[in-house]
């Protein structure tokens, strides 16, 4: 192994190396910086960062987690030391890495927000009421229309927004009871569509006028993609939302699909099933969902033991 090299600005030399091998950004750059001169600024003085050991390391992560960080905040912080310490152990600055001991804190998954089945309904109810409102003009009605359609479709079939906007024009057979739909990695599923989801639909295909250029989307848009953006739908379900006396916060088309599967859990479905439905690579990912399988078996055995608790 080569003699130390004493640490000149290595901090800097880090980020010029970020930048001239990986291209890094500088947003990206300025977040590296940050978090390095941040541990640099635990010790004293500053510049004994470079040549901290394993211990000395734990010790300041012990710091970020007194202060109360959140886990992904630390765990970044991790991350910069990790690599800024296999830096200087690849140009010789240092003779070892003394982050290689040193686990990551885990990141704990945010429980999904849930909407209640009262919450959705009164947002589908509030979205076919102004399918009829008697004021609209007939755009509005054909928006009102088309926003409704979506939402049930959303409810019904627990798709991702960029998958439901992004619908071929060939979904709009509603005889087919059925929807194929091509996600993420280009893994194909099936889907149900619900009776209420397939007259949605129909009523939206109605309305639309029969002398429009013909589009290759259901939900077809002036925008640049050619159908209606993800932006427009939130935009238009957080109005819904607000005219349904909800909050515009607690409403966004992510939170729909996780009262899909959440409702459909607390309702007795398999997660497995869950899984394919929401288009899951992994079970891992639709474990988030978890706790309310295990409320499901709570109640079950109160209801059902005859040990369980009593009223």
């Amino acid at each position: 192994m080569n003699q130390t090299t004493p640490p000149t600005n290595a901090i800097a030399a880090f980020l010029a190396m970020l930048a001239a091998e990986r291209g890094a950004a500088k947003n990206t750059l300025d977040a590296y910086r940050r978090d390095l001169e941040d541990a640099a600024d635990f010790f004293n003085p500053p510049a004994s960062l470079d040549t901290a050991t394993t211990d000395a390391l734990r010790l300041y992560l012990d710091h970020l987690a007194k202060t109360g960080m959140k886990a992904s905040s630390a765990q970044r912080k991790t991350s910069a030391l990790r690599q800024y310490f296999r830096f200087l152990y690849a140009e010789n600055r240092r003779p070892d890495d003394p982050t290689t001991l040193i686990s990551a804190p885990k990141r704990g998954r945010p429980l999904p927000k849930i909407l209640t089945i009262d919450t959705v309904t009164a947002l589908l109810t509030e979205a076919e009421r102004q399918t009829v409102d008697p004021t609209n003009t007939p755009g509005r009605t054909l928006r009102a229309t088309r926003l409704f359609a979506l939402l049930e479709l959303l409810y019904a079939t627990g798709l991702r927004v960029s998958e439901l906007v992004s619908l071929p024009a060939s979904a709009g057979r509603v005889s087919e009871n059925l929807l194929a739909i091509k996600g993420k990695g280009g893994r194909e599923r099936l889907v149900p569509l619900t009776g209420k989801a397939r007259e949605a639909i129909s009523a939206f295909l109605a309305l639309r006028d029969p002398k429009a250029p013909k589009s290759r989307w259901l939900f077809p848009s002036d925008s640049e993609t050619g159908h209606l953006t993800r932006q427009a739908f939130a935009r238009d379900l957080k109005d819904l939302a607000i005219s349904a006396g909800l909050s515009a916060k607690q409403v966004s088309p992510h939170v729909l699909r996780h009262a899909f599967a959440s409702h459909l859990l607390q309702n007795g479905a398999d997660l497995r099933v869950v899984q394919q439905l929401l288009g899951h690579a992994d079970i891992s990912t639709t474990q988030i969902y978890t706790h309310i399988l295990d409320e499901r078996l709570r109640s079950m055995v109160n209801d059902l033991h005859p040990m369980g608790d009593t009223p």
